[in-house]
């Protein structure tokens, strides 16, 4: 199974366009957004060709494989135009024996297990730590990056793409020219 993880698109047809030549690319089987998909929000720059209906309609073109929740600029209204739904704060994934939590980061932590990975944008800062027994991860922005982090993702390839690994996969953290600079194995 390979799944792309990112966030904080926020209504750049641009950089959507580079996150689905990415999970084109990398041929994903599933889409994982950690929120802020559509408007750029109040304190951040618009971002490259801002255009949150095009951002739409392109994300349509795999909505049956996208789960999503809910970012702190994302509003009723976005889910009317949406194509896909947003569920409110958490969704869990199970994949290769590990539960995947992902959030938008602005709220608490839900209860984690030893183990678990937690999945946040937020920050739109790139974030591969273990804390309390659990991996926290964060792909950074997908549109607006801080701190120096380039625009990008992370990867995660599944067992049945390495057959040594038993229980687990790796994530890999990636730029849209195709390049890791950081993974996380579990």
């Amino acid at each position: 199974m390979k799944i792309i993880i990112a966030s904080d698109i926020h209504g750049s047809a641009k950089w959507c366009g580079e996150l689905l030549n990415a999970f084109c690319r990398e041929h994903a089987d599933m889409l994982l957004l950690c929120g802020d998909i559509l408007y750029h929000g109040p304190r951040n720059p618009l971002p490259d060709e801002y255009a949150p209906m095009k951002v739409a309609e392109m994300l349509g073109s795999v909505k049956e494989k996208i789960i999503c929740v809910r970012g702190n600029c994302d509003s009723e209204v976005d889910q009317m135009v949406l194509p896909f739904p947003i569920t409110p704060d958490y969704a869990v994934v199970h994949a290769n024996g590990k539960r995947i939590y992902i959030s938008h980061g602005h709220r608490e932590a839900p209860p984690l297990a030893q183990g678990d990975v937690y999945i946040t944008g937020h920050t739109h800062v790139p974030l591969n730590v273990m804390q309390d027994g659990y991996y926290h991860l964060n792909p950074g922005s997908v549109s607006l990056p801080k701190e120096n982090s380039a625009h990008g993702y992370i990867l995660f390839c599944g067992d049945n793409f390495k057959p040594e690994a038993l229980d687990g996969g790796t994530f890999y953290f990636k730029t849209f020219d195709g390049n890791y600079y950081d993974k996380l194995e579990i």
